[in-house]
Formats: structure tokens, C-alpha cells, sequence
């Protein structure tokens, strides 16, 4: 019989659809669960494929299907489960043998795979796969970590199963060891400020302009046609368009405002603190989701101290409209220059050689954050891959001195008017202590030298790193 090209353990949701775009781009798959039903499931629903596919009851069965060196992708829920698998698996690999982890898998704990397998004869993948259900099934945005050797190995299959963009593969060999998920982390860490930009952009609509769900929809709707062309401004659209079956009222309106989270913005967070980089976009959207958790407490704030009235003045709707279509602009240029700049950090720190200009291009189809802008970004990066910042760059600087203005208009407008908008308040906070030449640092350091005698340096150089605070100050910290 005619050996599987490549393997894959888990037949959820998102394994499922991996497995049947395997087969469809002509991939024969070998195909296992822990649950031998859902494999006979999957394999009677899979129709036409079903000739691409060789169902298998035992490990021992499903190892045996598969072309060596023997890729097996691990599509089950990230953590401990991920290592039980490998364990279970490791005593029927062969020499080269290559265990994939398509999951959303912090890096750190794909590094320990990869060190607790370096003195065997296998190997490990750490694969960031981002587009969900339907990029799963037709075609994701495929981020990879590994030897180049296993990447030669599997290359061909992902090739083909990555979206395309004008005919290009959203799919890349970004690293050794974590970089594939670590790039997926941080994808994720700016999908969350993205979404939580739109948010609040919604709720100024909403509450602010007192807009209904069906006229916010339409505004998005005329915003995707521009410079904001994106999938998150596209699905934005449609959801509130959207009506539900049994109350026929928009479908935001019976949605309650909790939002959920899996771990991977915080991740980010984490990281691009423990990096020493400013990622203050996605550190808000992140606090801004677990506030929303808290909902008993805030419908009690509410009722002790109300909400403030809105901004005071004649505010001018058209204006208003096209100022946000604008300071979302130049908010997410901030959200992205940040994720980019952790992801530059994170190169150097872990010898990966993180290729940026690839990055942005494999980005721009398949994932959650596809967007029209993707495109100036691989621009901006292949002209300086080794640029400090995104806004720096002549195409960057030029749209955010073009859209400043808005930002600034729309978060005084928000805050005059009691409307959240912490994450586009952090990016206008960023650029503006990006661009300011002298900031108030001195002033810290100033403090951190008098209650812990921390030093500081002078500008004008001289080799005097303490104050004259005297008695008052105090050496103990």
C-alpha cells in the first residue's frame, strides 16, 4: 500500500479540517485519534477524499502508514496533553522522524521539547497555524520553527495547504527551535489589540453618536473598502448586520460583554516585558478583556457612580465618523510597529534571525490579522529589514503624521465623554513618548537615586552618577 506523506494525531475541529485540505491539494494523510469512532467518523465524511486518506486504529498502525522520515503533526489541546502524545509516540519512531505541534503552544515550552529530544534521533516542529476553522480547512497562514532539514521535509505539503496571496504561500521557515510560535504569539498579541481598537471604536459609535448596530455595520462596510481593507474590519461588518434567529434584533445587542481569552495575548505581554520592549497596545487590550470578565463588579460601579455625561458642544457626525476611520489607522500602525518590534527583540535574543519582510507577507492571507496594510509593511521591511521601529519608516511616518490628528481628537473626545478607549489611548501615549526627544525619565532616576542611591547619568557626561540629597536620602531599597 502507498505510504501517507505526512501524519496527523487529533480529529477535532481543527485537526479535521487540516487533515481534509492535506488531502485535497493531493497529500495522502494517515489519520489517528485516541477515539477510534472519531477516526471512522472522519473518515466516512471525508467523501471524495477518502482515497487521500488511511484511517488508523493503533499508533503502532498509523506510524507504520507513513512515508520516513515521518512528519506527524499533533493537532490536540495545547499543554500537557501535547507531551503525553510525544511520550505515547516516541518508542515507534524511527531515526529523523519529525513531531509536529500545530497548536497555539507557548514557545517556551516548545524550546523544552526541542531540548529534551536533542540527544535522540527525532526531532520536533513548532508550528503556529493561524486562521481558524475555515483557514484550517482551506488555507491558513502558516508559521513553522524547526531545523531546516525537517522544514525540506515537510515543505512541499505545507506549501500546499498555506492560503495564497497573489499566488504566493502564506507559509515560511521563520527559525529554529520556537520561532514559529513565537511569531504565532505575537500575531495573536496584536489580533487582540486590533479587535480591542475596533471595540472601542464601536462603543464611541454606539454610545457616543448613539448609532444602531445596522448603521455602525455600514460604516464599516465603506471603511473596508479603503485603507482599513481587513478581515477583523470585514467580519465587523457582517456581525453587526447580523440578526438573531429567535429575537430578530442585532446580534451584538444579545451578546453579553465578556470577552474570553486563551493565554496567547498575555503571552505576549509577558514576553515583550521580559524583552525590555514597549508593547502597551496589546498589554491594554489584554487588561481591557479581563475588566470585561468582571461584569457583577462593574454593573456595581455603575451604580454607585454613574457614567459621565457625554462631551459638551455641537459634535459634528461626518467629522466625528471620518476622524475615527483615521485614528483606527493610526492606532493599529502603533499596535503592529509594537508587535514587530517585540518580534525584532526576540531575533536577537534568541539567535533566529526573524525575517520580517516574510513575516508581514506570509500575514496577508489566511490569518486573523490579514489586512491591506501588510503589504506597505513587507515594503517598509524589505527596504530596512533591520529598522528600529515600523513608524519610522518614510511610508509609516508619513501615515502617521496624516492621522495623528484624528487620534488625538478622538481620544479627547472619549475621555471628555467617560467612553473607554484604553488601547487606542495607549498608542496615542506610545507615539507620543516615541517622538519626544526629552522625556521625564530624569525625574525617575532622579527618585530612584535618592531612596536607593540607583545612579544616573548626566548630559552633559561629566562622572558624577549621584545627588546631593544628603541625609534625607536613604541607601536601603
Amino acid at each position: 500500500m502507498e505510504k501517507a506523506e505526512i501524519g496527523l494525531i487529533g480529529l477535532g475541529v481543527m485537526g479535521s479540517n487540516l487533515a481534509l485540505n492535506i488531502a485535497e491539494k493531493g497529500n495522502k494523510i494517515a489519520v489517528f485519534n485516541r477515539t477510534p469512532d472519531k477516526t471512522d467518523e472522519f473518515y466516512e465524511s471525508a467523501g471524495d477524499l477518502k482515497k487521500q486518506v488511511i484511517p488508523c486504529k493503533t499508533i503502532e498502525e498509523f506510524v507504520e502508514a507513513i512515508r520516513p522520515p515521518r512528519p506527524i503533526i499533533i493537532m490536540i489541546k495545547a499543554g500537557d496533553a501535547v507531551d503525553q502524545q510525544m511520550e505515547l509516540l516516541r518508542p515507534h519512531l524511527s531515526k529523523g522522524d519529525i513531531m509536529i505541534d500545530a497548536g497555539n503552544a507557548n514557545f517556551r515550552d516548545t524550546q523544552a521539547r526541542f531540548d529534551r529530544l536533542k540527544d535522540t534521533d527525532l526531532t520536533f516542529i513548532g508550528m503556529g497555524v493561524s486562521g481558524g476553522e475555515e483557514g484550517a480547512r482551506h488555507g491558513p497562514s502558516i508559521m513553522v520553527g524547526g531545523t531546516e532539514d525537517s522544514w525540506k521535509r515537510v515543505e512541499k505539503v505545507l506549501t500546499s495547504i498555506a492560503a495564497k496571496y497573489d499566488n504566493a504561500p502564506c507559509v515560511a521557515w521563520l527559525g529554529n527551535d520556537g520561532a514559529g510560535h513565537f511569531v504565532k504569539t505575537i500575531h495573536n498579541g496584536i489580533e487582540y489589540a486590533d479587535m480591542q481598537m475596533i471595540a472601542e471604536i464601536y462603543g464611541i459609535l454606539r454610545d457616543g453618536l448613539k448609532l444602531d448596530a445596522a448603521e455602525i455595520s455600514e460604516i464599516f462596510g465603506k471603511w473596508n473598502k479603503g485603507r482599513l481593507n481587513s478581515y477583523l474590519i470585514e467580519i465587523t461588518e457582517k456581525v453587526l448586520s447580523a440578526k438573531d434567529p429567535s429575537t430578530g434584533s442585532a446580534m451584538p445587542d444579545v451578546i453579553l460583554d465578556k470577552a474570553g481569552q486563551k493565554g496567547t495575548g498575555k503571552w505576549s505581554v509577558i514576553e515583550a516585558q521580559n524583552l525590555g520592549v514597549a508593547a502597551t497596545a496589546i498589554e491594554a487590550a489584554v487588561a481591557a478583556r479581563i475588566l470585561s470578565s468582571q461584569k457583577d463588579e462593574r454593573v456595581a460601579a455603575e451604580k454607585l457612580f454613574g457614567l459621565p455625561a457625554l462631551a459638551a458642544g455641537n459634535v459634528d457626525k461626518k467629522t466625528l465618523i471620518d476622524d475615527l476611520e483615521n485614528a483606527l489607522l493610526a492606532a493599529k500602525i502603533g499596535a503592529y510597529a509594537q508587535g514587530f518590534a517585540v518580534m525584532s527583540a526576540a531575533s536577537k535574543e534568541f539567535n533566529w534571525s526573524l525575517p520580517m519582510p516574510t513575516i508581514a507577507k506570509i500575514w496577508r492571507a489566511g490569518c486573523i490579522i490579514r489586512s491591506q496594510f501588510l503589504d506597505e509593511i513587507t515594503s517598509a521591511f524589505t527596504k530596512d529589514p533591520d529598522v528600529a521601529n515600523l513608524i519610522v519608516t518614510p511610508a509609516f511616518s508619513k501615515l502617521v503624521n496624516e492621522t495623528d490628528g484624528a487620534l488625538r481628537r478622538v481620544v479627547s473626545y472619549a475621555a471628555l465623554s467617560g467612553l473607554p478607549v484604553p488601547a487606542l489611548a495607549s498608542a496615542l501615549g506610545y507615539f507620543d513618548s516615541y517622538r519626544r526627544s526629552r522625556g521625564t525619565a530624569n525625574l525617575i532616576q532622579a527618585q530612584r537615586d535618592f531612596f536607593g542611591a540607583h545612579g544616573f547619568d548626566r548630559v552633559d557626561g561629566k562622572d558624577i552618577h549621584h545627588g546631593p540629597w544628603g541625609s534625607g536620602a536613604s541607601a536601603a531599597h
